[in-house]
């Protein structure tokens, strides 16, 4: 009979999937297959991050000074086609990205689907891209002793941002690389983590988003 009841309670919690889990304190990690990150500079306000099932989180945050979250792989690569949809309000100023770093140069690059009132990085556009059904502009922008993956240190932003805003669809991350070298931004060597981000900027937002590709690279029907 004991064995009867593990089968079944094994079985029940197959079926549920992994429990939600609620983040507030920066950290990293795995959650049902995928790879997370949540990081929030603490200046302002609050944050709240919800990992649920599968690839979806959902996110919220009020007066914040910096915050950066999202789902997606532990090890970024190049030809990756990141299929997503979401919900999202970014405020005065948030924007969703497909967004991670490199090492060696250490590299810091965005490919931004959706954005608030303001539209980012703020810079002087490169060129564009014509990809996925749409324009992206290019911009490259330098960070001078901020925080990064490798503490604080200076580095490079690599963008491309796209014109007509959009909540859901695929990017083919390998146009936008291929793109940027056309310009001399060549990312680095060593990949360090690649999500769907929810970024915030001294404002208030939210964001629900499920990523369609799944933590093996297979894309769901």
């Amino acid at each position: 009979m004991l064995y009867k009841l593990t089968i079944v309670l094994l079985f029940t919690g197959y079926l549920q999937g992994v429990a939600a889990q609620s983040l507030t304190r920066n950290t990293t990690g795995f959650h049902d297959g995928y790879y997370y990150s949540f990081w929030n500079d603490h200046s302002s306000g609050t944050a709240s991050m919800t990992l649920e099932p599968k690839g979806r989180y959902t996110i919220q945050w009020t007066n914040i000074g910096n915050l950066t979250a999202g789902k997606g792989w532990r090890t970024g690569k190049e030809d990756r086609k990141i299929t997503y949809k979401a919900t999202f309000n970014g405020g005065s100023n948030g924007f969703l990205a497909v967004y991670g770093w490199t090492k060696d140069a250490l590299i810091e690059y965005y490919v931004v689907e959706n954005y608030g009132e303001w539209t980012p990085p703020g810079a002087t556009e490169l060129g564009t891209v014509d990809t996925d059904g749409g324009t992206y502009r290019i911009y490259k922008t330098l960070r001078i002793n901020q925080p990064s993956i490798a503490g604080t240190a200076t580095f490079y932003q690599y963008w491309s941002v796209r014109s007509t805003k959009r909540s859901r669809g695929t990017v083919t991350f390998a146009n936008h690389v291929a793109a940027w070298r056309k310009y001399g931004m060549y990312l680095g060597h060593i990949w360090d983590y690649q999500i769907m981000e929810t970024e915030g900027y001294k404002s208030s937002g939210y964001a629900d988003v499920q990523l369609r590709t799944s933590a093996t690279d297979e894309t769901d029907k």
